[in-house]
């Protein structure tokens, strides 16, 4: 049976600032949204300049575009779309997050929403695609409908991969083969595209510092980061993600045992 809107389950928008997609057909408000200043994010301020100065321009003119951000896994990306939320739901941003699964229910979303007073983020979170996987249905929403996509709505998509797809050596031009012109051509309607890179040892301890008081770090700090640093080794990266991990391990007074 196909997805379907269902009319008679609303979304509160004015005490709800976000909403999650339900497979049974409506949308869950969220009232709290569980993020983090942009003010707290390190090494990632171009990332961010950019983020913002889209969505003011889509807040303030309707203008903006469509943005896919890509990049190393646990490099921030999801946080710093939920954290626009903190700046922005004030003048009238709202968010709904839709999951992979649930694409094809966009143009009934879009027609539920075009004509309320707000303005919308569609958020697909950690989007990507197989090779037997149907994308087509957002292909044509993001460009290619007889129907242009709502004013008041834009697409703010995450992933690990660059075009969405998996590719493989045969299909890239770099080795002398044909490229898949449809999979690139996937990610190329997104017009801005945001790549996450990969940090060092240096931006990750500055991620778990700003997790303590800057001005006031405990004595064993040294130590603290001695015992952080391991602990990236062991997870396999120095990322965002990791160093928040930390903290929690470090709050519920675990990091000694690890």
């Amino acid at each position: 049976m196909p997805k379907s809107w269902n009319p008679n389950l609303q979304w509160d928008m004015e005490s709800c600032i976000a909403g999650v997609y339900r497979k049974s057909g409506y949308i869950h408000g969220i009232k709290e949204v569980e993020a983090k200043s942009l003010d707290a994010f390190v090494g990632v301020q171009k990332e961010i300049q950019l983020l913002c100065a889209n969505t003011e321009s889509f807040l303030v003119q309707s203008l903006g575009v469509n943005v896919l951000l890509w990049g190393a896994r646990g490099s921030g990306k999801s946080s710093l779309v939920k954290a626009l939320l903190l700046r922005y739901a004030a003048k009238g941003l709202r968010l709904l997050q839709v999951d992979k699964e649930d694409l094809e229910i966009l143009p009934e979303v879009f027609d539920a929403l075009r004509e309320k007073p707000y303005k919308f983020i569609i958020f697909c979170d950690d989007l990507s695609f197989e090779i037997n996987e149907n994308y087509k249905g957002l292909k044509s929403v993001l460009e290619g409908s007889l129907e242009e996509l709502p004013k008041n709505i834009r697409i703010y998509a995450t992933s690990n991969r660059r075009h969405l797809l998996p590719e493989f050596n045969d299909e890239n031009e770099i080795f002398g083969y044909e490229g898949n012109e449809d999979k690139i051509a996937l990610s190329d309607r997104f017009p801005l595209c945001i790549g996450f890179y990969a940090q060092g040892s240096k931006e990750y301890l500055e991620v778990l510092k700003g997790y303590f008081n800057a001005e006031q770090l405990p004595k064993n700090w040294e130590r603290i980061c001695q015992k952080a640093t391991q602990y990236a080794t062991q997870k396999g990266s120095r990322n965002p993600r990791t160093a928040a991990h930390f903290y929690a391990l470090y709050q519920s007074n675990l990091w000694e045992l690890l």
